[in-house]
């Protein structure tokens, strides 16, 4: 038995879930398991009243910046470097892979709405293929051109945010990550 007083009142209504946590606003969901092929994790930009279970993770409040970072090719490559895995599939961590990620540390309101304004045509390039499910978009064999194109362009937005110099391979854009990562911890660690 419980010794915990919460638990001991939810214990009065068992029909009921005990912890509800579903965003009260605009939220992004972000899949808890996703497929190593793709080039780009399905996340979405949902309301409240689509219902998220227990196999997303939610980012309540985000906005177009934030959607627009966490699915670039720079979230990508953090998620490749340091998820975990389920067998071979991406597997997304609130710990490891969120809270240790290196966003931008001071984009400029004309950076933000860049990409603010590439997200959103990722989200209205998206929304042309209504019948499409998400991971219909993302499978790399079968992703439109069009939505490529829109997210390479949502990537440089991005990119400028943190450095104007262009990445010309996975392995240097890691490397510049994991330099910010070094730098942030060891801010952290001095406080």
């Amino acid at each position: 038995m419980s010794t915990r007083e919460e638990t001991k009142n939810l214990a009065e209504t068992p029909t009921l879930f005990g912890e509800i946590r579903q965003p009260k606003e605009g939220y992004l969901a972000i899949p808890e398991v996703s497929s190593e092929t793709r080039n780009y994790i399905p996340i979405a930009l949902l309301s409240p009243d689509t219902i998220a279970t227990n196999k997303l993770y939610t980012m309540s409040g985000a906005d177009l910046y934030d959607f627009g970072v966490m699915t670039s090719l720079m979230h990508m490559t953090w998620i490749r470097a340091v998820a975990g895995r389920l067998e071979s599939r991406y597997q997304y961590s609130a710990g490891i892979v969120y809270n240790n990620f290196p966003w931008p540390e001071k984009p400029t309101d004309a950076q933000k709405k860049a990409v603010g304004d590439a997200a959103q045509e990722v989200l209205d390039t998206r929304a042309k293929y209504p019948s499409a499910t998400l991971a219909d978009l993302y499978d790399p064999n079968t992703m439109p051109a069009d939505l490529l194109k829109a997210h390479k362009a949502l990537d440089k937005a991005v990119d400028a945010c943190y450095d104007k110099k262009l990445f010309k391979s996975e392995p240097e854009r890691l490397e510049f990550l994991f330099e910010l990562y070094k730098g942030i911890s060891t801010k952290s660690a001095q406080k």
